[in-house]
């Protein structure tokens, strides 16, 4: 999980009159969708204008069956995490929400082209090659159509029926054989002579380096980027079970509030899930996840691991940093949500200078985890408060609640916030009635969609 930025503007000089303060998206994050919607725009561009003199239909098939290329091409490489890409979407599950709407598009970019599919049998010569890559065109397309559907729908609608992760995962694996018999197809189809060469380098550098990027993340990833780790002790508080992880050899660094994906192959966990690290960076390296049991994999923990269990564990991703925040900050945390702010509240020392109040909203006392550590952080540093919601108990947290509880005016602190997207919307509302909208807002996805 990573966050999503809004920002309102610093606070103004005292007696400068003020606008109403509504939050903007910061323009870093808006750099990643910008770049990859560039290069297929490109594409379709050169494509159209490259075969115009072959009539305005045979124009427009060679238009979006490159902008096809070149989608399918750069949902790869954002499958492959690069790091040094992910500032600019502003942390991986926008970038993988572009990823997700990339697959999309290419897919509806490949029907265009299959129904206004180019026919250049009059200008050029058949060939065996060129027939062979029409037919890897054809194949591709085809199995591309179904595994993205696949992705697509992984809920089905109406019916309530989930695809199980395994299965999404293993035919999400096959995208990248399928796009390089795409890349086939867009070297070898038969195609008029004479023409200008720069789509054809365009195209041919991303179809390249989108079946690399798939090469590393399926051959090359797995070897550099997980570390090993064992499971020093296990623990379960209602349907939360609690990890803590020693490292094996080479210790992991990170930033409170960043997350890992776990497995566990040895246990029969082998695909990769991500979980955000409970836990502040320890001298001995251990690292803690909370993992709340929401599907079959997170329930299934407490009866297959063990300690001294191998897992491993890759990251770490994320830039959910309070540090980049204001004096004054409120931290909003439903459920599970609370686990950044566990490891943000391990890390606070007697000097911080930042005021913070921290809301942990859950449905029952029992879900309440890591009140020590909070406990531990109010006793080390009086500038840290919290307070526990328990919406049986205490109703749901409103905006007027909030107000009145933190310590400071909650229009001149920062937001963060982690956990259901209805508590968020619910509380902004409220607080943007009451004239009370927070600074900036920042906030973490709570699952990749």
């Amino acid at each position: 999980m990573t966050d999503a930025v809004h920002r309102a503007g610093d606070v103004p000089a005292p007696g400068v009159p003020t606008l109403p303060r509504l939050p903007v998206i910061s323009p870093l994050p808006m750099m990643g969708p910008l770049l990859v919607a560039l290069p297929c725009l490109l594409a379709a561009l050169l494509g159209f204008n490259t075969y115009a003199p072959y009539g305005a239909d045979a124009a427009l098939g060679i238009a979006v069956g490159a902008a096809a290329v070149v989608a399918m091409a750069q949902t790869l490489i954002l499958a492959a995490r690069p790091p040094l890409v992910e500032p600019l979407f502003g942390g991986l599950d926008r970038m993988y929400r572009v990823h997700k709407w990339l697959g999309i598009s290419a897919i509806i970019l490949m029907i265009l082209h299959q129904q206004i599919e180019p026919d250049f049998e009059r200008t050029v010569r058949e060939t065996g090659l060129g027939e062979l890559g029409e037919e890897a065109g054809e194949l591709a397309f085809n199995a591309l159509l179904a595994l993205i559907a696949v992705s697509w729908f992984r809920r089905l609608p109406f019916i309530g029926l989930e695809i199980p992760y395994q299965i999404w995962r293993f035919s999400h694996r096959f995208m990248g054989a399928l796009f390089a018999m795409v890349v086939f197809h867009q070297f070898f189809v038969d195609m008029p002579t004479g023409v200008d060469s720069s789509l054809s380098v365009l195209l041919n550098t991303f179809g390249i380096a989108g079946v690399a990027a798939w090469f590393f993340t399926e051959l090359v990833a797995p070897r550099l980027r997980r570390r090993e780790f064992t499971v020093s002790e296990i623990s379960q508080t209602g349907d939360t079970t609690t990890l803590t992880l020693s490292p094996k050899g080479r210790a992991m660094r990170w930033r409170p509030g960043q997350f890992a994906f776990v497995r566990a192959p040895e246990a029969g966990l082998s695909e990769p899930h991500p979980f955000t690290i409970a836990s502040a960076p320890r001298p001995d390296g251990t690292l803690t996840f909370s993992i709340r049991g929401l599907g079959g994999w997170t329930r299934s923990l407490p009866a297959i691991l063990r300690t001294g269990t191998r897992v491993q564990v890759e990251g770490p991703y994320g830039r959910f940093n309070f540090r980049k925040g204001g004096a004054r900050q409120i931290w909003l945390a439903g459920g599970i949500g609370i686990t950044p702010f566990l490891a943000w509240a391990e890390s606070l020392t007697e000097a911080e200078r930042r005021d913070i109040h921290l809301v942990h909203c859950v449905r029952t006392q029992e879900e309440a985890i890591g009140v020590e550590t909070l406990r531990a952080a109010a006793a080390r540093n009086p500038r840290f408060s919290f307070e526990v919601v328990v919406s049986t108990r205490d109703g749901r947290l409103t905006a007027e609640r909030l107000i009145s509880a933190a310590p400071f005016a909650v229009k001149d602190a920062d937001l963060w916030f982690c956990g259901p997207t209805g508590l968020k919307d619910g509380l902004l509302k409220g607080l943007k009635a009451q004239d009370q909208m927070p600074r900036r807002v920042r906030f973490e996805q709570f699952e990749f969609a």
